[in-house]
């Protein structure tokens, strides 16, 4: 009986239950975020990205290199095969 009877009260109430559940959302994800774990987390993952990053760039120059060599050899085989058909 008297859950029923809280029941009702608070679903009377919902718009302002609504906005005290809001309220304390805010409190309590403002103290997660500002706790030291999460700072540890973002900084951990960040350090994670910027590595990757930084791995990513490298093979990137590395395949950008090989690229430029292999374009440089064929024009080089097209300039032998020009110059020996030349002198046929």
């Amino acid at each position: 009986m008297i859950r029923n009877e809280i029941f009702e009260k608070c679903a009377e109430h919902k718009h302002a239950l609504i906005f005290a559940a809001g309220i304390a959302t805010a409190i309590v994800g403002k103290k997660i975020i500002e706790s030291k774990t999460v700072k540890d987390a973002a900084t951990q993952g960040m350090a994670s990205v910027m590595s990757v990053r930084k791995d990513a760039e490298e093979c990137f120059q590395d395949m950008k290199e090989n690229a430029e060599e292999i374009v440089l050899d064929a024009h080089e085989e097209d300039k032998k095969e020009i110059y020996v058909e030349a002198k046929k």
